[in-house]
């Protein structure tokens, strides 16, 4: 996939950043952090999902890659403000940021910096303390204090090429899962990253960076929606990091992701970018990736988004949440009298009514369905903009109790497929959950309103019943 990127050299402030990128120019950016040790290649999993909606920017860290390393010592506090004027050099609006690791670290702390640069992020075992796994102090600790100087690093480097693969022992346990999915050339590239030559001292200064900048105790002050996902057996940035953010943090959206390590888009990457997709309101997740929708579909999207908001299921809903629900409605129209569904049609979709009305239509002798016709139907009531219909049958999948005909002037639906829905369940539980209630909560609405009828319909026949009573005592 390497024909999909694009190479590029941005200069700030007298730095050099060596970035490739992918996605459509002019396009709200997503900015892609790697982690200790890395590249851009670290985020390249990533790239062709997002490539879809946003400019990915994937950069190598001063130091690392083909990235001339900063003036002075390297400092997590030296990185943001490179990437605060990165960003104003690249843009006139806050970026998408996407962090792994030690990126993550950067990224929150960009965040807490210049939150006014940040709109939204995803993390991938984002570094919080910056005390990492006890397997990591004792195994690579001592190397990296060694690499820090000239002789050290020569010594690591002779050792390294003396007995091959040393480094790659130490660090497969402790950066992937047993049943990691990882495939071998994606791993051998991650290794060459990690043992590429020159980088001993940013690896040093940066080992001692992450923990000069433990974030414990600020991450309450954190605003910009996040989506952190985690490894459940990362064994690099242990998951008591993960206890962190769910005491402090309790605003972001943690997911922990099984048979997954420290590098969940590399070991389950169709699982982690289906979670990526729901929560950046992506209509795909693992098709045509690298296709750059339409602008019009984005603003279409948006602007469904934007008409959720007063509908029957955007109740409490913030914004990213409809755009993650609209970008998985399909837009139908029928002309007046048209058959949306037929009540012998087993229920498979819902329908949000967009614009016009829609007619729900019964036969009350209860004709065999396959055999009704319209003469024999009754009108019962009619649904308009912003109002739900046929959601009991697809959520039970049974067959339609009436038709769904198009009103007087016809109609605009958007139709959530019932997939699409148990998908929106499974990959965004919070978002899931908040739909279901609103679906819940107009159904109970309409059934305390039948009731009501009933009720009134009750009441006025017991009235008449007594009136007549009355008229035959004075006769």
């Amino acid at each position: 996939m390497m024909e999909q990127f694009r190479e590029r050299t941005y200069r700030v402030g007298g730095q050099e950043i060596h970035a490739m990128e992918a996605g459509r120019d002019g396009r709200q950016i997503a900015l892609m952090i790697h982690g200790w040790s890395s590249s851009w290649y670290a985020m390249s999993p990533l790239m062709g999902l997002l490539a879809q909606r946003f400019h990915c920017i994937a950069i190598d860290l001063p130091g690392y890659g083909q990235s001339p390393s900063l003036p002075g010592s390297t400092t997590i506090a030296g990185y943001v403000n490179v990437l605060a004027d990165l960003i104003e050099h690249l843009n006139d609006g806050p970026v998408v940021l996407v962090g792994h690791s030690m990126g993550g670290m950067i990224g929150v702390t960009l965040a807490l910096t210049h939150p006014i640069l940040v709109e939204r992020m995803v993390l991938l075992s984002p570094t919080i303390s910056g005390r990492l796994s006890t397997a990591i102090n004792l195994l690579i600790s001592p190397i990296t204090v060694l690499e820090r100087f000239r002789s050290g690093s020569f010594l690591v480097q002779t050792v390294e090429n003396g007995i091959v693969g040393l480094t790659d022992r130490l660090m497969r346990p402790v950066s992937f899962a047993a049943r990691s999915g990882i495939t071998a050339s994606d791993y051998m590239r991650l290794r060459a990253d990690a043992r590429r030559p020159g980088q001993g001292k940013v690896r040093a200064e940066c080992f001692q960076a992450m923990r000069e900048n433990n974030l414990s105790g600020r991450l309450s002050k954190m605003d910009t929606p996040t989506l952190i996902l985690w490894g459940a057996e990362d064994n690099t940035v242990p998951l008591r990091d993960a206890g962190i953010v769910a005491d402090e943090w309790p605003e972001a959206d943690l997911r922990i992701l099984p048979q997954a390590g420290h590098w969940p888009h590399f070991e389950t990457p169709d699982t982690t970018r289906r979670q990526i997709a729901a929560y950046l309101g992506l209509p795909r997740a693992s098709t045509e990736l690298y296709q750059p929708i339409d602008d019009d579909h984005l603003i279409h999207v948006k602007e469904v988004a934007q008409f959720l908001a007063h509908s029957d299921i955007g109740n409490d809903l913030n914004e990213a949440q409809r755009m993650r629900i609209a970008a998985q409605l399909k837009q139908c129209a029928y002309q007046k009298g048209e058959n949306i569904v037929h009540v012998a049609d087993n229920g498979n979709e819902l329908y949000i009514i967009c614009a016009g009305s829609v007619e729900v239509w019964k036969d009350p002798e209860g004709i065999d369905p396959s055999q009704h016709s319209h003469a024999h139907m009754q009108h019962v009531t009619t649904f308009r903009p912003g109002q739900i219909v046929g959601e009991l049958a697809m959520l039970d999948q049974g067959g339609r109790s009436a038709d769904l005909i198009a009103g007087e002037d016809g109609v605009t639906v958007l139709a959530l497929q019932r997939d699409r829905l148990l998908a929106l369940c499974e990959d965004d539980a919070v978002l899931g959950t908040r739909l279901l209630w609103n679906i819940a909560t107009v159904m109970a609405v309409r059934v305390r309103f039948v009731l009501w009828q009933l009720n009134r319909a009750e009441e006025r026949r017991l009235a008449r019943e007594a009136g007549e009573r009355g008229l035959v005592r004075v006769r």
